[in-house]
């Protein structure tokens, strides 16, 4: 039987900053486009995802990762969950990370350990590499207000060729419903991404 082939394969990364729906539809998009993806998860995002949705994550990596593809409808091999200590894993070096790497929502913690080089777990490394390899970098902060802390981060990221994309949906698109305000927001990361997307028309199309 052959194996599915998959469009591309970007990397998710889901840190602990509210707005884990970001993350969570994000992920359900991209497995709907046959995109593989390599998701991180962070012992926050885990705590985070507890808090504001419904789900309840099981112990443990795979059991997480057979999970959420359940959930999502994933097909064989199309996601894979890494731990934070996995340096063996391909996004930890520049000759197998993925083109794409997209935190969302990115802490502010993530964003100053990136901005100064800290790779002291798998998601750090990865957004090291990202950079160092010119690589698509997306983040995905959710913070008010920001800081000037932060703010100099973000500059700082996105001199390095990082796109910063702040979790901020717009209203031009009539929302109903806080699902619709997520999705504005994760139509804008599809299309950084190069992946087709449904959820939010061109601007001058309806």
């Amino acid at each position: 039987m052959a194996e599915p082939i998959f469009h591309k394969t970007v990397t998710l990364a889901i840190t602990g900053a509210s707005g884990a729906q970001y993350g969570l539809r994000l992920l359900q998009c991209l497995l709907a486009a046959r995109v593989r993806v390599w998701l991180l998860l962070s012992d926050a995002a885990r705590v985070v995802i507890d808090t504001e949705t419904e789900l309840t994550l099981p112990e443990g990596d795979a059991q997480t990762a057979s999970f959420l593809a359940e959930l999502y409808g994933a097909e064989p091999g199309q996601l894979t969950l890494f731990g934070k200590r996995d340096w063996f894993s391909p996004v930890a070096s520049g000759t197998g990370a993925a083109s794409s790497l997209v935190i969302c929502p990115a802490s502010g913690g993530t964003l100053s350990a990136i901005a100064y080089g800290a790779s002291n777990n798998l998601i750090e490394r990865a957004a090291d590499v990202a950079l160092k390899e010119r690589r698509q970098l997306i983040l995905v902060p959710r913070e008010a207000p920001y800081s000037e802390i932060h703010l100099e981060n973000m500059l700082k990221l996105t001199r390095m060729g990082a796109v910063v994309l702040p979790a901020s949906p717009g209203f031009y698109q009539k929302p109903q419903t806080v699902e619709d305000l997520v999705d504005f927001v994760v139509a804008r990361i599809l299309s950084q991404l190069d992946v087709e997307q449904t959820l939010l028309p061109a601007w001058g199309q309806s």
